[in-house]
């Protein structure tokens, strides 16, 4: 697939991270054009710096990896890796309100969007589709749209499971165009993205995207 490295976001956000790793994780993403990279707020500040002026989107996290927090400690670490220089955040939505039926949500994640928006930043939503059933995920997809989220994300990485393709295709029939999908979570070779990409993502989170690239290097004539 040409251009696959324009949906990759090349992903390092394990536990034990080093700032060896990320600076190698930057300049991955560097090199390989890559639509972003994606890392843990303490490091956002020196992969601006090392970014500079390339083309290469900037991304970290809020309220990650379970999401439950309380929406004002989310919008403090949002507006931090803001101020820190990053061009998009992906939230973990609430997903105990959600379960408990509480309208609550909606509002943490349009509190979260209008921060977001009223500096033009990128908002993501992660739900978390492992603990979600069809129905579930089509009304998740619903409150994010609602709530004004601008990619729906199928995972954290740290759940039972992670993206998959009959996920992905189910919440392109719910999404509207203007709201995109992110595939993140066990996504780790070129076959595997490429089902995402096809099933609907605009988005692709993984660790493995140098491994995806060389892959489509190879097989392209």
């Amino acid at each position: 697939m040409k251009n696959i490295n324009r949906f990759i976001e090349h992903t390092l956000l394990k536990p034990d991270a080093t700032q060896k790793e990320v600076e190698k994780t930057v300049e991955e993403g560097i090199v390989h054009h890559f639509m972003g990279v994606c890392v843990p707020p303490f490091w956002v500040k020196s992969a601006r710096k090392q970014i500079g002026g390339a083309e290469l989107q900037l991304v970290s996290i809020a309220g990650f990896p379970l999401g439950y927090n309380q929406t004002e400690v989310k919008m403090a670490e949002i507006s931090q890796v803001l101020e820190d220089g990053a061009d998009e955040v992906d939230i973990v939505w609430n997903l105990s309100a959600f379960k408990s039926g509480m309208s609550w949500v909606k509002v943490d994640i349009a509190r979260c969007a209008e921060l977001l928006h009223d500096q033009n930043k990128i908002f993501k939503v992660i739900i978390e589709t492992a603990y979600l059933s069809e129905e579930e995920i089509k009304l998740a997809c619903g409150i994010c749209k609602d709530g004004g989220a601008d990619f729906v994300k199928t995972s954290t990485g740290f759940a039972s499971s992670g993206a998959k393709v009959e996920h992905v295709r189910l919440m392109r029939t719910v999404l509207p165009s203007h709201v995109g999908i992110k595939a993140a979570g066990g996504i780790r070779d070129y076959e595997t993205a490429v089902e995402m990409i096809k099933a609907g993502a605009d988005r692709l989170g993984t660790s493995s995207g140098v491994k995806i690239m060389e892959k489509a290097i190879s097989d392209s004539p």
